[in-house]
């Protein structure tokens, strides 16, 4: 979802969201480059940022697949916010950002979520943006609650060339350096910045020293070009990122970003780029537990699933369930409900529970009844809540295809309606109940034959690919592959519509980055990441 610059200031509590002056935080000097990343526990992995996306919720789902030391040194981005909207609405930072309870009740400032030192950190929060004092003005509202302020130019979607932010900031050096000079000279925090590759690899090295030499303390690099997006995206290109880590100085810290499909993959990408830290955006969407190395052989219990074959990840109903828990513990701050063990084949046969029919089924088989208006006015009171479908039609995907009752069931899902998504929950356990029983009579339908010869984007399907009930990545065509396909046309020269870049243009919904192959399994989940 993009960034809409026409929201609303809301006037309930937003005007409390202000940086408060009486948190009990401790001044402490401000550390840079390697010395601040070896202060927060040099983190391996990262969460990239991405728009309505690495929220709270996803963030403490992620850490919760790694053991509590290892969840200290995960380090996160916040979704990206818009500089000036964050810096003028009130009511921006109220629905965005709730490092206090002041977002809930207006006259408490004790900390929250969003940065609490007890479970939210070390966290990162991003901007767009193309004015300084807009940028400087946002910092100060969540400098007392984050370890660094980013600066996202690498957004590469339409709405970031309309609005001049993101990648389309990338030929103007001279606003960037003031951006992130204005923050390492007068924000109380560290600024970092993520940027995406240039045209040669001499020209993204120039590029990275001026970044640097502004003042950045950190630069996570993605090794696609701002081109690269949608049915466009290819593959991103480490060579990139070593040649940075070969000609700049070794105490500069790089993150790379592009390619993590799964675990196996973090340890090849920083072997291969020489990073400090590999970030990973789709591919923790897809599967939050990327970062977390799985179980040994014969230790999988009821959340990871094995294969004959040795291939394995985490079941979806196992995240399902954790997902809803944390938004229960963390956003509702109720009690979890007591749930049935996960199913195993290995289990007693029990029959089938008899389950009342959801209300709002039972109305779909009597007559058709007129479409309620939604209320547009009403927002979700916690930034957990209103993604919550978006997160769980990327993490169904694998499944939702063939098992439309349970696309049928989210699509009906409203933000904080936890029943809904609770009968969602139980669809999905059948389901996948039942591919368990159909794996243990026939496995063979769900492997590839070792014996086809496979290119492209299917060699990597059969190599990550896992059955329906896994967690795994998408995969889109390759651009070449998708060409053939007709989903993308070679654009002749000259004949693409340039978009005259604006200041401060109005938002319109961006262009999806995670495109479904299947119109079927179509989600309205537009993702933008640099």
């Amino acid at each position: 979802m993009a960034v809409s610059e026409t929201q609303p200031a809301s006037p309930t509590h937003g005007a409390v969201q202000n940086a408060p002056v009486n948190v009990n935080v401790q001044p402490k000097k401000k550390l840079l480059g390697r010395e601040f990343y070896k202060s927060i526990g040099s983190p391996k992995y990262i969460v990239a940022p991405m728009v309505d996306r690495s929220e709270f919720a996803w963030r403490m789902l992620t850490r919760s697949f790694m053991t509590p030391e290892e969840s200290k040194q995960l380090l996160a981005y916040s979704p990206m916010y818009h500089a000036r909207l964050f810096r003028e609405q009130a009511g921006m930072r109220l629905q965005h950002f709730h490092p206090t309870r002041a977002a809930i009740k207006g006259d408490d400032n004790t900390l929250y979520l969003d940065g609490n030192p007890a479970i939210d950190r070390p966290l990162f929060v991003q901007f767009c943006s193309n004015n300084p004092d807009d940028f400087l003005e946002a910092a100060r509202h969540v400098a007392p609650y984050c370890d660094a302020v980013d600066l996202n130019l690498g957004c590469p979607q339409g709405i970031a060339r309309r609005g001049h932010y993101g990648a389309f900031l990338q030929e103007d050096w001279d606003l960037i350096y003031k951006l992130i000079n204005k923050l390492h000279n007068e924000l109380d925090v560290p600024v970092t910045a993520k940027f995406r590759i240039q045209e040669t690899k001499e020209k993204t090295l120039e590029y990275a020293k001026m970044i640097l030499s502004a003042g950045a303390s950190i630069i996570a690099l993605h090794g696609r070009t701002r081109e690269q997006k949608g049915h466009n995206t290819g593959v991103a290109d480490w060579s990139y990122i070593r040649y940075l880590r070969d000609n700049l100085p070794s105490e500069t810290v790089i993150f790379a970003n592009g390619n993590i499909l799964n675990y196996s993959d973090l340890e090849r990408c920083l072997e291969e780029t020489g990073a400090d830290g590999v970030m990973s955006a789709e591919g923790n969407l897809s599967d939050p537990t990327v970062f977390s190395k799985p179980p040994a052989v014969g230790s999988e219990g009821r959340e990871y699933w094995r294969g004959r074959d040795g291939k394995g990840g985490y079941r979806i109903d196992a995240i399902f369930r954790r997902y809803l828990d944390i938004i229960y513990k963390y956003v509702f701050e109720q009690p979890v409900p007591e749930r049935k063990p996960l199913y195993l084949p290995s289990d007693p046969e029990e029959p089938e529970p008899v389950t009342e029919v959801a209300a709002e089924e039972a109305e779909e088989d009597g007559p058709p009844k007129k479409k309620q208006k939604r209320d547009k006015t009403k927002k979700p009171l916690s930034p957990s809540l209103g993604v919550m479908q978006g997160h769980l039609f990327q993490l169904l995907r694998p499944m939702v295809a063939k098992h439309t009752d349970v696309r049928d069931a989210l699509a009906r899902s409203r933000p904080g309606d936890m029943a809904a998504f609770e009968h969602t929950l139980s669809l999905t356990e059948k389901a996948i109940k039942q591919g368990l029983k159909e794996y243990e009579q026939f496995p063979e339908r769900f492997e590839t034959s070792p014996d086809q010869e496979l290119k492209g984007s299917k060699a990597t399907i059969a190599e990550y690919g896992r059955p329906w009930w896994v967690c795994q990545p998408h995969i889109r065509p390759l651009p070449e592959e998708a060409m053939e396909l007709g989903a993308l046309t070679e654009k002749k020269k000259g004949s693409a519509k340039q978009d005259k870049p604006k200041a401060d243009a109005p938002a319109t919904p961006a262009e999806g980055t995670a495109t479904p192959t299947n119109a079927s399994a179509t989600t309205p989940d537009n993702l933008v990441s640099g």
